[in-house]
C-alpha cells in the first residue's frame, strides 16, 4: 500500500467514527538520547504505515529497561542521538489493511525484537532472531543494532508485522503494571519456565549480582509455576527486602564465598562483579541441575567446563524471544498468578522522563497522563 500519513489516516478515522488517537497540530516527540547522559524531547516526523500489516501505536506506560542508563551514559555511537524506551503498552491508532488481530483503540504490548512473524526462525518461536532483520533489532537501542526504528517514549510509534509483535492486553488488567512485560518479564519468565516444565516442583535460587529487576521477575514466575522452594540470593539490600514483598525467601550471600547449598535450578542474573558472581552460579548447581545465565557476561570470564562436564550440569544462555512468549506471560499475569507490579519503584509522569529517567531505582514506570 502507498505511504500515508498517521494524520491523514486519523483524519480517515475521525470521518468513520473512530477512536481519535491524535490531535491534529501537536508535534510528534520522542525522548532522546544526544549525548553521553544527556536526554531530552525531540520532534520527529510523524510515523507512517508504509505497509498493510503495519499499525501505529500510542504509548501510554513505559518502562526502563536496566540497560537503558548504560546506553545512555556512553551516549551516541554511530550518529548523534538515538531514541529511547523498548518496554510498553500502547493504544492502538491506525492500522494497515492487512492487519485483523488488533483494531484501532485497542492495548497492546509491542514486542521489543522487530520481527516478521514469517520467517523460519519466527515460525519456531525464535523471534528475537528474524531473519528480515539485522541482528539485535529493537526499538530504542539503536547503539546495539545500528538501526533507528524509534522509541518507546514517544508521542507515536510505527509497529511493523502489527499481528505478530503487537499482543493485546487483557481486560482488567493495569497498562502501568505490565509496562515492562515485553523485555524484562518475559526475560525473567524464559529463565525458569522451560526448566521447571521439565523439573516440576524443583528448588530454585536467582544468583542476582546487579541483575535487579529481571531477576526479581524470575522469582515471581517461579513461585507462580510451582517451584519447591524459591530463593533470590544477593548482597543489595533493595533487591532483599524487594524478594521479601514479592513473598520469596531472601538470602543475603558475599559471592566471594562457598554457596550454603546447592539448588536444582540456578539463574545467575547481573553484570556486577560477573567473575565473581557467575562462579558462585557455578557452585551452587547441583549434580545434573541446570544453570541459566541471563546474559550480561564478560566475554574475558574463564568458563570452567571441566566443573559443568563432571557434575553433569545442563548450561543455557540466549536472549528471551519476545514476540513469541508475551502472550503465555500475559496470560499468567489475567490469571493472577504474577504480579509484575510488585517489583515497581518508582512511577512518574511523562513529562517528567528527561530530568528523572535515570533515577536510582529497580523498575521505573513513565506515565503518560489521560
Amino acid at each position: 500500500m502507498p505511504s500515508v500519513s498517521i494524520r491523514e489516516r486519523m483524519e480517515t478515522i475521525r470521518a468513520s467514527g473512530g477512536t481519535d488517537g491524535l490531535v491534529r497540530g501537536v508535534a510528534v516527540r520522542q525522548l532522546t538520547c544526544t549525548g553521553p547522559g544527556v536526554i531530552d524531547w525531540r520532534e520527529v516526523p510523524d510515523p507512517e504505515l508504509t505497509s498493510a500489516t503495519d499499525a501505529i501505536v500510542r504509548p501510554i506506560a513505559v518502562a526502563r529497561c536496566g540497560i537503558d542508563p548504560t546506553l545512555v551514559g556512553v551516549g551516541p555511537t554511530r550518529g548523534d542521538r538515538f531514541a529511547l524506551g523498548h518496554e510498553a503498552v500502547a493504544e492502538v491508532v491506525a492500522v494497515g489493511a492487512a492487519v485483523s488481530n488488533v483494531k484501532v483503540g485497542a492495548l497492546a504490548l509491542p514486542s521489543f525484537w522487530i520481527s516478521c512473524g514469517s520467517c523460519d526462525q519466527c515460525t519456531r518461536g525464535k523471534t528475537a532472531l528474524c531473519r528480515e532483520y539485522p541482528l539485535l533489532s529493537s526499538y530504542g537501542m539503536e547503539p546495539l543494532s545500528g538501526v533507528e526504528y524509534g522509541g518507546m517514549l514517544s508521542d507515536l510509534v510505527r509497529v511493523p508485522h502489527a499481528d505478530t509483535m503487537l499482543t493485546l492486553l487483557p481486560p482488567g488488567v493495569d497498562p502501568i503494571a505490565v509496562a515492562s512485560l515485553p523485555d524484562n518479564v518475559v526475560d525473567g519468565y524464559r529463565l525458569v519456565a522451560p526448566h521447571l516444565e521439565r523439573r516440576p516442583g524443583a528448588d530454585v535460587v536467582i544468583a542476582s549480582h546487579g541483575g535487579g529487576a529481571i531477576g526479581l521477575y524470575a522469582a515471581q514466575t517461579a513461585a507462580a509455576l510451582g517451584a519447591g522452594s524459591v530463593t533470590v540470593a544477593s548482597d543489595d539490600d533493595t533487591v532483599l527486602d524487594l524478594a521479601t514483598h514479592i513473598g520469596v525467601r531472601p538470602l543475603r550471600v558475599d559471592f566471594t564465598q562457598k554457596p550454603p547449598q546447592t539448588w536444582a535450578i540456578v539463574v545467575d542474573c547481573g553484570p556486577e562483579d560477573f567473575r565473581v558472581g557467575f562462579r558462585w552460579s557455578i557452585r551452587a548447581t547441583e549434580p545434573e541441575g541446570v544453570l541459566h545465565c541471563m546474559g550480561s557476561v564478560d566475554p574475558d570470564v574463564p568458563f570452567d567446563l571441566r566443573r559443568l562436564y563432571t557434575l553433569g550440569i545442563e548450561f543455557h544462555i540466549g536472549r528471551a524471544h519476545s514476540a513469541a512468549l508475551m502472550p503465555e506471560v500475559i496470560a499468567l499475569v489475567a490469571d493472577g498468578r504474577l504480579h509484575p507490579e510488585l517489583v515497581t519503584t518508582d512511577i512518574i509522569g511523562w513529562e517528567e522522563a528527561p530530568t528523572r529517567y535515570l533515577d536510582p531505582g529497580v523498575k521505573l514506570i513513565v506515565e503518560r497522563s489521560a
